[in-house]
């Protein structure tokens, strides 16, 4: 959360409430929606860090609240974050140690893993679809953003037949 919240204030200074808002904006249900304490306790941390820096703003008819700002510290970690490369494929795939090593121990048999993970993977697609299905279509970003959670599933799906093929 707190390279998102960096990204957001890379935009425009903003009160928590207010960043909350801009992720719900942006994401929409595709996104888990984050609680207010979590973001104001990130929000600590990052002007604890130097990242950001918050000013009192004072209300007329409410409490005075915080403003945050992107500090030039903030702003490089924000831009190494942008430019590095996320992580690809998984090699140590916690599923495959459990369908190689598994069989060894008697506890269990690849057919029952490979049918317990593709009932699972099955489940977490319908809820995608479901997802899908009450999300705006205006709303790209999240729209995009379930569809590469379906792709995913799909190509985890696809490779759970491949190895049931090659190792069954």
């Amino acid at each position: 959360m707190r390279l998102h919240l960096l990204a957001l204030l890379a935009k425009e200074p903003a009160h928590g409430y207010e960043l909350k808002q801009a992720l719900e904006q942006t994401f929409g249900s595709a996104y888990p929606s984050p609680n207010i304490g979590q973001i104001y306790v990130t929000l600590g941390r990052l002007e604890k860090d130097g990242l950001v820096r918050a000013v009192d703003v004072e209300q007329s008819n409410r409490p005075n609240k915080k403003v945050y700002y992107l500090t030039a510290e903030g702003r490089d970690v924000l831009t190494e974050w942008v430019e590095e490369p996320t992580e690809g494929p998984r090699v140590r795939d916690e599923f495959f140690m459990k369908l190689v090593l598994a069989p060894l121990t008697g506890i269990s048999d690849r057919m029952a893993l490979i049918n317990r993970q593709r009932r699972h993977y099955l489940a977490l697609m319908r809820d995608l679809n479901d997802l899908l299905e009450r999300t705006d279509p205006r709303n790209r970003v999240a729209t995009l953003l379930i569809e590469g959670a379906m792709l995913h599933l799909q190509a985890d799906l696809d490779w759970l037949q491949r190895c049931q093929e090659d190792l069954i």
